[in-house]
């Protein structure tokens, strides 16, 4: 056994030695190093020899593992600064060149419309609230006092999932979850992203949307005006004209369609807004006795107002961009321009 681990501790050094690469010496280490190599075959023998033999051995076994391993050191570390030596040989470094700039980032029409928004309703003592996305459909219909047979809720506006839920179609589902957490006076506005059955250039299977509300005793629709118009002129300028239109929802009674000069023609008609001189921007109203009854409100003593809006709509009508697919399609072109 002596005799054999002498002739492999030869053939495993002149192997070390003959390498070229740190893949050789993976591959001598894999064919003589592992668990059922030669070496580790001359250990197992050991268990059949007498006591003092297979001490003797044992040691001579230890000792060549160590000689070997030392040689593998040696060897990687001469392998490796050859390599390295040879890769720096080959890399040149010019630096008279000038540097490399990175692009800079624009910050998306969207998300800066969103936070104009925020910062305007902010300032006027509204927080911010979220919620979830894939919503239940008593928080996205029934609590908003919409009917079973409602237009909105059918599969051609809606994306309806398995029991009861779908993909909110307005974050009006946020007013409910925090009034049901809350008592009055809230001020809220929630602004995030809906989901609708819809795809032309004016509408995106899914967009964005700002909810706002507040609920105190003595809300008026007055005050609803004034929060309003003071946003808009915020929004697009102190002499914006603004004006109130009597219209429909199921989750306010009385509600209002809230209609700006028009932008692009200063109210003198144009393809925009179709002759009228008068763009839709909003949709509000005081919130409906039903809906506080969904929450356990006193609507005898409680009441408020909610609105809604699209974010992509006063983007296009802040930067003059007639397509709301522009702003999914991740193109840079139109991105730099913001």
């Amino acid at each position: 056994m002596k005799e054999s681990l002498e002739i492999l501790e030869r053939e495993i050094m002149n192997g070390f030695k003959a390498a070229r690469s740190a893949v050789d010496i993976d591959n001598l280490k894999k064919k003589y190093l592992a668990r059922k190599g030669p070496l580790a075959a001359l250990i197992k023998e050991l268990a059949g020899l007498p006591a003092e033999e297979r001490r003797i051995l044992g040691e001579a076994i230890n000792e060549a593992k160590k000689r070997i391993e030392g040689v593998l050191d040696d060897a990687l570390a001469t392998l490796r600064g050859a390599e390295k030596s040879e890769r720096l040989g080959k890399e040149r470094l010019d630096v008279t060149l000038p540097g490399r700039s990175l692009p800079s980032g624009r910050i998306h029409p969207v998300t800066s419309v969103t936070s104009e928004i925020e910062d305007i309703f902010t300032s006027l003592g509204f927080e911010i609230a979220e919620g979830p996305e894939v919503e239940l459909d008593y928080y996205n219909f029934e609590a908003l006092n919409i009917p079973k047979d409602h237009p909105a809720r059918d599969m051609q506006d809606t994306f309806y999932l398995s029991g009861g839920v779908c993909l909110r179609t307005h974050t009006s589902p946020v007013q409910i979850r925090v009034m049901e957490k809350r008592r009055p006076p809230l001020r809220v506005i929630a602004p995030g992203t809906v989901y609708r059955r819809d795809s032309d250039i004016t509408h995106t299977p899914m967009f964005h949307q700002v909810e706002g509300f507040m609920v105190d005793e003595g809300v008026s629709f007055s005050a609803l005006k004034g929060v309003l118009t003071h946003f808009l002129h915020r929004l697009f300028g102190e002499d914006t004209g603004v004006r109130f239109r009597p219209s429909f929802f199921p989750f306010t009674e009385p509600s209002a369609e809230v209609d700006i000069r028009c932008v692009m023609c200063a109210g003198k008609g144009c393809r925009v807004c179709k002759g009228s001189g008068w763009l839709e921007i909003l949709g509000c109203g005081m919130i409906h006795p039903n809906v506080f009854k969904s929450v356990d409100y006193d609507y005898g003593r409680y009441s408020g107002f909610a609105f809604g809006l699209g974010i992509e709509r006063i983007a296009m009508l802040k930067h003059g961009i007639d397509d709301i697919r522009l702003f999914f399609e991740n193109d840079i072109r139109f991105l730099r321009q913001f």
